[in-house]
């Protein structure tokens, strides 16, 4: 059984359009578009373990320049 999760993303002023398009590059991930609120860009991911969510997706979000904040829901 895969995990399959969104993650709420918050960027830096002017850069969700960017952010949204370097995370759709990432392995496991199967949405990213930019919206409107308290986050700039919502995404959708799945991975086979908690643990490979973690280490392959999670990690490779944070590492994009300009996210300032991620919220796994």
């Amino acid at each position: 059984m895969s995990v399959q999760a969104f993650i709420l993303i918050q960027t830096e002023v002017g850069k969700a359009t960017g952010v949204a398009d370097a995370v759709a590059k990432i392995a496991g991930v199967t949405l990213s578009e930019g919206v409107t609120g308290p986050y700039d860009v919502i995404m959708r991911a799945e991975a086979a373990s908690m643990e490979e969510f973690g280490r392959l997706v999670l990690s490779k979000v944070q590492g994009v320049p300009a996210v300032s904040y991620t919220h796994l829901t």
